[in-house]
C-alpha cells in the first residue's frame, strides 16, 4: 500500500486516548485517565509541522484541559456527524480527505474512517471497524495507541527520524531546562 502525504491527524478520544471506560465520583463527577505517551505523538507531528484534530462525540472538560496542555488548536466535541466535522476542517486548512488520517474505534467513527487517506483503529476495536481500516494496530485504546499510529506512519514514510532529530532542538530551546 503506498501511503498518502499526510498532512492532517485526527483523533477520537474515548477508546482511542482512554480506555473507554468512565469513572463517576460519589459527586458525580467523571474522570477519565490519559497515558502520557500519546502526547509524544502529537509533538512528533508538531515538529513536522502537521497539525492533530480531535473530532469526539462526547463534550468534558478533560478533553479541553488535554487539548489545551498539549497545544491542539483543533477540538471539536459533541459531535454527532464526525464526517462534516472532518470535512468542514480540511475546508478551513486547504488539505483533501486524501491527504488526512484518522484513527477511531467505534460505530460513530466508521464513516469518517472509511473516507479518510489512511485510517486505523486500535487492538480492542470491534471487529467491523478493523475490517474497514487501513492499519488495525496491536495497541488498545488507553495504551498509547495514537503515538504507535503516529510512529508507524512517519516511520513508514521515513520520516521519523527527521522528528527525532527535531526534538532535541524543541527540548533544548524549552525555558527552565
Amino acid at each position: 500500500m503506498k501511503l498518502p502525504d499526510i498532512k492532517l491527524f485526527i483523533t477520537d478520544i474515548d477508546g482511542v486516548w482512554t480506555d473507554g471506560g468512565m469513572i463517576y465520583g460519589s459527586n458525580g463527577v467523571e474522570l477519565k485517565k490519559f497515558i502520557t505517551a500519546d502526547s509524544a505523538g502529537v509533538l512528533l507531528l508538531k515538529l513536522l509541522h502537521i497539525p492533530t484534530a480531535i473530532i469526539t462525540g462526547e463534550e468534558t472538560r478533560m478533553v479541553s484541559d488535554r487539548a489545551e496542555k498539549l497545544q491542539i488548536r483543533h477540538v471539536f466535541q459533541g459531535i454527532r456527524n464526525k464526517v462534516a466535522c472532518a470535512e468542514k476542517l480540511i475546508q478551513n486548512l486547504g488539505v483533501s480527505l486524501e491527504e488526512t488520517a484518522f484513527i477511531g474505534d467505534d460505530l460513530n467513527d466508521m464513516n469518517l474512517l472509511s473516507l479518510v487517506g489512511l485510517s486505523a483503529c486500535p487492538e480492542n476495536a470491534p471487529d467491523y471497524v478493523k475490517r474497514i481500516v487501513d492499519w488495525p494496530l496491536p495497541v488498545r485504546g488507553g495504551d498509547g495507541v495514537f503515538r504507535f499510529f503516529v510512529e508507524k506512519y512517519l516511520n513508514e514514510t521515513g520520516r521519523l527520524e527527521e522528528a527525532l532529530s527535531r526534538s532535541g532542538n524543541f527540548f533544548s530551546d524549552q525555558e527552565g531546562v
